[in-house]
């Protein structure tokens, strides 16, 4: 009999990725779920689950969108707690989702899992200290200290961070809780409110609005600096992958804002993830790999 494969589960707020693999050149299945209502959506991935837990699977990793409680042994642990998203606060996750498979469970938070992923295949090889950035609906921040995903009473939300501001730039931002944090100025929900019917997608290399976009996000990854000191930044998220020009200008807009105070480790700091697109699915294959050597 050959090895069992890691079954695993990207929640996110539009779609759901469900993953039977073995590593990244080694996905046996992948399968898209929607994320409409929690018992629509969390239904039909633990259908998927227990199809593949008839064959054996070695063990199963969630990386979800939050936020969710990652406290061994609360009640609530692998729960979705407080969302915005409409019918998803207090969602028991990881219990029913392991139920279906069949198997022991590591669970932890989408960009976390993301970042696990590249420090294992991608960009992050070889580091203890990363960051993973997602730009994209929301802003979110994978970051992994000593080669654990830093935690304390809750999970970090460094996207919700209030920057220093690109002078002249007065737009409130468009944040329900902050206004002007990263969030609020520098994802795709954001600069849809800013462009006011624009797509973004036509929006010109050189428009004023990516000046604003990188500031903020190049003002993250001054915080990131200065708190944890990543030995290597990688920046993904929808946004990011339409407009790879905003990499090297985050990388410019950091360096000047560090002013030599610190010194980044190396010239190919701030990058894109390697696995693109399949950092969170890939993620999920990670956290499982974690629940594996764990028993």
């Amino acid at each position: 009999m050959g090895e069992l494969p890691f079954a695993g589960v990207e929640l996110g707020g539009t779609k759901c990725v469900c993953t039977l693999a073995v590593s990244p050149e080694r996905i046996l299945r992948q399968e898209t779920v929607p994320t409409a209502t929690p018992e629509e959506t969390l239904g039909a991935i633990a259908e998927i689950l227990s199809e593949w837990a008839r064959d054996g699977v070695a063990a199963l990793g969630i990386n979800s969108f939050g936020p969710v409680d990652l406290r061994t042994g609360s009640p609530t642990f692998g729960f979705i707690t407080t969302t915005t998203k409409p019918g998803w606060s207090q969602v028991d996750v990881a219990g029913r989702l392991a139920r279906a498979a069949a198997t022991s469970v590591a669970f932890d938070t989408d960009v976390n899992g993301a970042a696990l992923a590249e420090m294992r295949w991608g960009s992050g090889r070889g580091f203890h200290d990363f960051a993973y950035i997602t730009v994209g609906t929301g802003v979110g921040v994978g970051l992994v200290a000593n080669g654990r995903p830093m935690r304390g009473f809750a999970h970090s939300e460094l996207g919700h961070i209030r920057p220093a501001r690109l002078p002249g730039d007065t737009w409130p931002g468009s944040c329900s809780f902050h206004g002007d944090c990263v969030e609020g100025l520098a994802s795709g929900t954001a600069l849809k409110a800013r462009l006011q019917g624009r797509a973004i997608d036509s929006v010109l290399e050189n428009d004023p609005v990516w000046e604003s976009v990188a500031y903020a996000l190049a003002q993250l990854c001054h915080t990131l600096v200065c708190a944890a000191c990543p030995m290597r930044i990688a920046i993904g998220g929808g946004v990011i992958e339409r407009q790879p020009h905003l990499l090297a200008r985050i990388q410019t807009m950091l360096i000047e804002s560090l002013n030599g105070y610190l010194a980044l480790p190396r010239t190919d700091y701030v990058v894109a993830p390697e696995l693109g697109t399949q950092a969170g699915p890939m993620g999920s294959i990670a956290l499982a790999m974690d629940a594996a050597s764990a028993r």
